[in-house]
């Protein structure tokens, strides 16, 4: 329910949301990750969770927890740390104070997230005389601050300098509707721009500066250019660890940040000039304030090349073609190929996040829809779900791994139900293969990663065979299990023309992975071990390590 809301509010945006409501005990708790998952990626969700009974005197209640040093307590506690603002009702006319805040946190660009306001079983009966007033509608204006003059200065200066400047798109870009405002600058000053997940398809994939995907699961182009720019201007990102490679994406040690952010906490990072700001306005103030900048030819040159040679390497992985079991790189590029620009592809976890980050051709703002701060099993149907409910017209595929669709999978009920049509493509490898490949990097063996019987005391025995087009049949979508990529292309057309949700399965190499390209991720490896292959993967960590820098 609170994936569908932050769905809901990431395809708009940030300009609508949903009102989530459960009772108190599991139905609160099982919330916790969805506000976490809102908060981490700032969107906003109002949950209303109910909560034990203010009079106290019928406790402990039905999926009351007790705790012997305060009666002020209950399960919904567990939200204050995931939410942004968080409240219990006591007495009704506490709502008079609680909502507008409740507002206030929702529609601010800066501050929001999960908004937590927990309603006691006994209040939540209780009539209450509402002043007129406070009924009536009232248009809560999302505003576009300008930074400060100095710093915009400042900044442009350091700009007008810079002989190998990079532009890196946060999903601030997305959320402030700063798309045209970028790409004008970018086609003006000549600057890469290079993209988080969150921020992918700031710009088509085709636009002249577009530099691909960047950071540990980004493209060797936007990452060399990462690591040999002297002025990074980070738009709308928070920098997290996936974006800077554990802090060893920026090499060159003179160089310096510009941040354009509406949160001051994340404009700041970096020891950056902090543009705090919106991110339209700020665009169009600082290539004002720039001039008539423009990089040089060599650089120009470099950034025609890496976009080259990446289209090339891109055309190679879609390619690929071998017996069946295929790679998951070409049903990316099937499915690529078959969805049109106005349609919304939908995905969360696993290792096809970073396949996607790279390999996937967005053309339109809003085409791509990807929930990684987080990085949450179980979000994708539910997800897709509310990217249909924002978007009635357009048509949503969502790409899931098997692991993550047996988490839940349930919710294909709930599209039928509600009549909310979506285009799931199944990717089944037996196992869970991100974690898999992650243990096996670091000397490990992937530790019961593959569906397999236990043999023993491991994991080597029959593989466990799940019928999953079976499984979505029986929750009511149309289903089909196909074996090549022609197969694939033609199953999408059939699901395209059903009127409800379908899904197609096919079985994709657990081991047959895209590789990475130019970065690092930061994964400590145990420092002593038995095994060779340990001890391998250590020096490998420890030599990553001393790349990683600190940005006073």
């Amino acid at each position: 329910m609170v994936h569908a809301a932050a769905a809901f509010a990431k395809a708009t945006f940030r300009t609508r949301t949903l009102v989530c409501t459960s009772s108190i005990g599991p139905g609160a708790t099982n919330m916790v990750t969805g506000a976490a998952l809102a908060t981490i990626n700032r969107l906003p969700v109002l949950l209303l969770p109910g909560d034990i009974f203010a009079r106290r005197n019928v406790a402990p209640v039905l999926q009351q927890v007790e705790s012997p040093s305060t009666q002020d307590i209950s399960v919904n506690d567990c939200l204050r740390p995931v939410s942004r603002y968080w409240d219990r009702i006591t007495r009704p006319e506490q709502l008079l104070t609680s909502l507008p805040e409740a507002m206030r946190v929702l529609t601010s660009p800066a501050e929001t997230g999960a908004v937590t306001i927990s309603l006691p079983q006994d209040v939540q009966a209780e009539a209450f005389d509402v002043p007129v007033q406070f009924l009536q509608k009232r248009v809560w204006r999302i505003q576009r601050n300008r930074c400060d003059q100095a710093a915009l200065s400042r900044a442009a200066e350091w700009i007008r300098a810079a002989k190998r400047p990079l532009i890196i798109a946060g999903g601030g870009v997305l959320y402030s509707e700063a798309s045209d405002a970028l790409s004008n600058f970018a086609q003006l000053t000549g600057i890469p721009v290079c993209e988080t997940q969150a921020g992918k398809g700031s710009l088509p994939f085709d636009h002249p500066q577009q530099v691909g995907a960047m950071g540990v699961t980004g493209t060797p182009g936007a990452n060399l250019l990462a690591r040999e720019a002297d002025v990074v201007i980070a738009i709308g990102t928070r920098y997290s660890d996936f974006t800077t490679a554990s802090k060893t994406a920026f090499q060159n040690p003179a160089v310096r940040f510009v941040n354009i952010n509406v949160s001051e906490f994340d404009a700041f990072k970096h020891a950056a000039v902090a543009l705090v700001g919106d991110a339209r306005v700020t665009i169009k103030e600082l290539l004002q304030a720039i001039g008539a900048y423009k990089v040089d030819v060599g650089h120009a040159a470099d950034i025609n090349e890496f976009r080259s040679g990446w289209e090339k390497e891109v055309d190679r992985i879609h390619a690929i073609r071998k017996d069946p079991p295929i790679t998951q790189g070409e049903v990316i590029g099937v499915v690529n190929a078959f969805l049109q620009p106005s349609d919304t592809m939908v995905c969360a976890a696993g290792s096809m996040p970073g396949d996607l980050h790279k390999l996937w051709r967005t053309r339109q703002p809003g085409g791509y829809h990807m929930e990684y701060g987080y990085s949450c099993m179980g979000y994708e149907i539910a997800g897709g779900l509310g990217v249909k409910m924002a978007n009635p017209m357009r048509e949503v595929y969502v790409l899931v791994g098997d692991g993550s669709y047996l988490m839940m999978a349930q919710e294909i009920v709930t599209s039928i139900q509600e009549d909310y049509k979506l285009n799931i493509v199944l990717l089944d490898n037996h196992g869970f293969s991100s974690i898999g490949g992650l243990s096996q990097s670091c000397g490990n063996d992937g530790m019961g990663t593959e569906y397999r019987y236990r043999s023993g005391d491991n994991y080597k025995g029959d593989p466990v065979h799940v019928d999953f087009a079976a499984n979505a049949a029986s929750l009511g979508a149309w289903s089909k299990r196909v074996r090549t990529g022609e197969e694939l292309k033609a199953a999408l057309g059939e699901g395209r023309k059903q009127k409800r949700t379908s899904v197609v399965v096919i079985e994709t190499a657990f081991d047959q992975r895209v590789p990475g390209y130019e970065s690092w991720w930061d994964v400590p490896i145990a420092e002593v071990s038995e095994r060779e292959s340990v001890r391998a993967a250590r020096k490998k960590y420890d030599d990553g390590r001393k790349k990683e820098r600190y940005f006073f």
